[in-house]
């Protein structure tokens, strides 16, 4: 019966308030049975519906099963010593007959020693050749002797290791292929924006063949994973187990490594860091090739220029890497680079921090002739040097022998020191003070005030001296902490 047929014969004023009766009762308390006034409607998944603006988000199943068969999982055997800091505390007294008894129970091998065992490690990776090359992150194979490669079908593969590489953590493992493997190409994620679509593909918990997908959150990301960060952050959830597997744009390439993750839970919270394809790309390549990454070399220890730091050099704007420490005998030293020379440009091309020029000294090759520009004492400097081989153990410098102690003050900076076997030390620092801000702490050792050499505390006080009469508002020192050297620009006190 209709709602025209249900009024028929009803007034006007009647009929309304009945059919808000009606409409009320269905709200409070009747659902679909007190709704009658509703028109017909049609399933949300009807025909009609296609034409609304849903439609027009994408779907990635076309992409998804074009590019699975090259995705991989990857479990790995490693053997780990049960260490007694591992062993579980027992609740009795030690040496007491109940803390003897409950170790002895604990499994050795024949030589008394703590027993290995076995653990296992799920990650991810792809193939990049048919003939079996496989990505995957150094963090997933490391220390592990039994790699086995799971396709999505189900296959078991046994792979041996190619190369690995730290600094990245990026690795080539290889498969005997009986058969052409199905296989997945780089792209250039240096086209990439913020905001494109991206999937990622991989084995989180041991799930393997789980897609996500998601947009790319941010680029050249730095997150304290080695010395050429340069991630994309991604929102596309990935989490343990996804760990060298790939990000592909929608038109199927790879244009990322999955990586890292931020997360107080361990699960995924949106964060996620994938290794840029143009960067694997070059270290897949080198791995392949020659089992390991050779690296340029400069011999310099650099740091950022903030805006103090760049004030006191007389530059700009904050900009280049600050050289903090220069190696004996390596190529910088040879071509007269010292600690405070900022470096502006490499081979013509601007190096607008510390990364730039980590990456951009990396990538040449050892043997070739950089250009490099320097900023020192106010003005541009160019210079040729001869790139090296990076070495795999460095040396730092040692601290020239010091003479007689003898101790100073310098209020202007808030800084106590005195001299020590290992130079001019920071003995206290006014916690009111600018360098108290900047991190200076007891047992710094000042190498350097304004491009000066320090050997006695007298030194920094006739250097900010020297700085007040040339009306300059800060100084620059050189500090050393351990085996590490940066510069701090410090604001001079005056009175």
């Amino acid at each position: 019966m209709t709602n025209s047929a249900r009024y028929r014969g009803v007034s006007a004023r009647k009929a309304t308030r009945v059919a808000a009766a009606l409409a009320m009762a269905g709200t409070i308390g009747f659902g679909a049975f007190g709704s009658p006034a509703f028109a017909d409607t049609a399933p949300l998944n009807a025909p009609t519906a296609q034409k609304t603006e849903l439609s027009s988000l994408p779907s990635f199943a076309d992409l998804v099963e074009k590019v699975s068969p090259a995705v991989v999982s990857i479990r790995v055997v490693e053997e780990e010593t049960v260490s007694s800091a591992e062993q579980p505390d027992l609740p009795f007294p030690p040496g007491s007959p109940f803390d003897k008894f409950f170790k002895q129970l604990q499994p050795k091998g024949p030589d008394g020693k703590p027993m290995k065992r076995k653990a296992m490690a799920q990650g991810s990776g792809f193939f990049i050749t048919a003939d079996g090359y496989v990505v995957t992150n150094n963090h997933v194979v490391q220390g592990g002797k039994d790699i086995t490669v799971v396709q999505n079908d189900g296959t078991e593969l046994k792979a041996t290791l190619v190369g690995r590489d730290q600094k990245t953590d990026l690795a080539l493992i290889k498969v005997k292929a009986a058969k052409p493997m199905p296989y997945v190409a780089f792209g250039d994620s240096d086209k990439l924006r913020v905001g494109d679509w991206v999937l990622a593909v991989g084995n989180p918990f041991g799930l393997g063949g789980t897609v996500t997908s998601g947009i790319v959150s941010a680029r050249g990301r730095e997150i304290g994973a080695g010395p050429y960060d340069d991630f994309l952050q991604i929102d596309a959830s990935i989490n343990r187990g996804n760990s060298g597997g790939p990000t592909f744009d929608i038109h199927g390439n790879v244009v990322g490594v999955n990586t890292a993750i931020f997360s107080p839970t361990g699960g995924s919270v949106g964060i996620g860091f994938a290794i840029p394809s143009n960067i694997a790309d070059k270290v897949v390549k080198q791995l392949r090739e020659h089992g390991k990454v050779t690296r340029g070399w400069l011999g310099v220890a650099i740091q950022p220029v903030d805006a103090d730091l760049a004030a006191s050099l007389s530059l700009d704007k904050p900009k280049g890497a600050l050289v903090a420490e220069v190696t004996p005998g390596s190529p910088a030293e040879k071509s007269g680079i010292v600690a405070g020379d900022v470096i502006t440009k490499v081979n013509g091309a601007d190096m607008d921090d510390v990364r730039a020029v980590s990456r951009t000294v990396a990538d040449l090759h050892p043997g070739t002739k950089a250009d490099i520009v320097l900023w020192r004492g106010g003005k541009a400097k160019d210079i040729s040097v001869a790139i090296a081989v990076f070495p795999d153990k460095l040396e730092t410098a040692s601290a020239d022998e010091a003479g007689p102690s003898s101790e100073g003050t310098t209020t202007s900076l808030g800084l106590s020191l005195a001299l020590t076997p290992d130079g001019v030390a920071v003995q206290s620092v006014d916690q009111n003070s600018e360098a108290y801000e900047k991190g200076i702490q007891a047992g710094d050792v000042v190498v350097k005030i304004s491009g000066k050499d320090v050997k006695t505390p007298a030194d920094i006080v006739d250097g900010v001296s020297a700085a007040k009469k040339a009306d300059k508002s800060s100084v620059l020192l050189l500090l050393r902490t351990q085996d590490q050297q940066r510069f701090v620009a410090l604001t001079i006190k005056k009175g």
